[in-house]
């Protein structure tokens, strides 16, 4: 379903977001202060303004109501965030997300309006770092504190063998979500689905339950 989407702040993380709302086709206005990267911006947006996000009476002219989400991606300086997250409240915006670089930044912002919080530096640090730690991680997603989603490889002991007779969901709590062959998904798994030497796997569990299972 098609979304209308505000969108605040151009910077390099709110031109990403723009792309993939534009992708998803989404409506999106965005305002940035800086004329240049709103024109930049211009093919992957609906429509967008100039204008300064802490100024009431211009957002309070955007409709605010009107949007299914709000997105504040202000970078370098957060009293402008801060500022607007809240006016963005204040207006009666349905659900807010906003940027934070750290956490004492994301506690004033969910104690001034914000729904979410998004640390975009944070999130792609501990993504690199877990992702390029270990040789046989490829792809890494955070579900929270303590749940994640690894895309691994199979390791030689389970080559041959079948999803009940390795039963790491008995022994480790760990689910086996997928597995993948010469680039194709196949979600369809059962008791009985062998594992070849080509396969990786994606594992749904806890991280020291993934840990220790995969001796990540």
């Amino acid at each position: 379903m098609t979304k209308q989407i505000l969108l605040i702040g151009l910077g390099r993380f709110g031109k990403h977001i723009a792309k993939e709302l534009y992708a998803l086709d989404h409506q999106v206005l965005a305002i940035d202060e800086d004329e240049a990267r709103l024109e930049e911006a211009l093919p992957y947006i609906t429509n967008g303004q100039i204008g300064d996000c802490t100024n009431e009476a211009f957002l309070a002219s955007l409709g605010i109501k009107n949007f299914d989400v709000c997105i504040v991606t202000i970078a370098n300086d957060f009293q402008a965030s801060l500022e607007c997250t809240y006016l963005l409240r204040e207006l009666g915006a349905k659900f807010i997300v906003s940027r934070a670089e750290r956490d004492g930044q994301a506690k004033f912002l969910l104690r001034n309006g914000a729904d979410e919080v998004v640390y975009p530096e944070k999130e792609l640090a501990k993504w690199v770092a877990i992702r390029f730690s270990s040789d046989h991680i490829l792809d890494y997603i955070q579900l929270d504190d303590d749940h994640a989603i690894f895309e691994v490889d199979l390791p030689e002991s389970w080559i041959g063998k079948t999803v009940i007779e390795v039963d790491v969901r008995r022994k480790y709590g760990i689910n086996i979500m997928g597995i993948k062959a010469d680039g194709k998904l196949n979600l369809t798994i059962t008791p009985d689905t062998r594992f070849n030497p080509s396969n990786t796997i994606l594992v749904l569990g806890k991280y020291k339950d993934l840990q220790k299972c995969f001796r990540i």
